[in-house]
């Protein structure tokens, strides 16, 4: 919804969610529930306005709705907070466990400024997730091809002295790290918190990111592999991937993360469409009464 020069989501490139609304429109039946999920700058951006236009439209349609924030790093060794939009068909009634009266672990700042005063606007409640249960060092494949050490070399200089010292100090790691510029030099971050940084598609040699690995002392580089790119969206090891590695990268930054998608339908979305199938049971059973009615049944 946000692709581009952070235009919104009323840019060229967001026109899918327009699409998703075209959609359906042109179905004899509006869905019961609606999903959908996008990054955090939907919520965050231009004070919410983003999430307040797709809200009235969703609203305009009948449903009622809220978003919550969900990182899969609560789950798998990756950053990658995402926004999920949940909408319900307002004739449903809402279990009174799937929703709260305010802001509860899933709604940040940001999802609370961008809901206020918003008509028809859902708190939805879910229980918070264990501890995750790997870093990221479990899921690399230690015996790929690496860097040549000319180019491994050329990365270590990028370090600051501080991510310099860290990588010292430490050993048998895997650390990851992005090219960055600050103040007017380029540098190569890592992160030491056992997770990688959030996965994007591989357009430009930035946005990939520089896989760093330490065992007995000794150091090499590499970008990720396509397996370990499924691996830190949660798929699973028999998951088909694309031949070439761009391909393969390209489908894995562009994905959502299994796990974080599990919990929502587990915890939300499988409760509310059993209560929908009950409204819907309710609402045929009325219109059958109805028509016997007119008919002098």
């Amino acid at each position: 919804m946000l692709a581009g020069k952070g235009e919104g989501i009323l840019a060229n490139r967001s026109g899918l969610v327009w699409q998703w609304l075209r959609t359906m429109d042109e179905m004899e039946e509006m869905p019961d529930i609606l999903a959908a999920e996008n990054v955090e700058g939907l919520i965050s951006a231009n004070e919410g306005e983003n999430y307040i236009i797709l809200h009235n439209d969703l609203l305009k349609r009948g449903y009622r709705a809220g978003a919550v924030r969900l990182n899969a790093q609560s789950w798998i060794p990756q950053s990658r907070p995402r926004i999920f939009i949940i909408a319900v068909r307002r004739e449903i009634p809402l279990p009174a466990h799937l929703c709260s009266q305010g802001p509860v672990w899933l709604h940040p700042d940001s999802i609370v400024r961008a809901a206020s005063g918003l008509k028809d606007w859902v708190w939805w409640n879910m229980p918070a997730p264990g501890g995750r249960q790997c870093q990221l060092s479990d899921i690399i494949e230690w015996d790929a091809p690496v860097d040549e050490s000319e180019k491994t070399n050329q990365l270590l200089k990028l370090l600051s002295e501080r991510h310099e010292k860290l990588l010292e100090e430490r050993d048998n790691i895997a650390v990851t790290g992005y090219k960055r510029t600050r103040c007017g030099k380029q540098r190569l971050e890592l992160r030491f918190d056992g997770i990688a940084g959030c996965l994007r598609t591989p357009k430009g040699g930035s946005s990939r990111q520089i896989l760093v690995m330490k065992r007995n002392g000794v150091i090499h580089t590499r970008l990720l592999t396509a397996r370990e790119t499924a691996r830190l969206m949660g798929a699973p090891e028999n998951c088909w991937l694309p031949e070439k590695y761009n391909d393969a990268y390209m489908a894995m930054g562009d994905a959502v993360a299994v796990p974080a998608v599990h919990f929502l339908a587990e915890h939300l979305l499988f409760p509310l469409a059993a209560q929908a199938k009950v409204q819907r049971a309710k609402e045929r059973e009325a219109q059958n009464d109805d028509t016997r009615a007119v008919v002098g049944i």
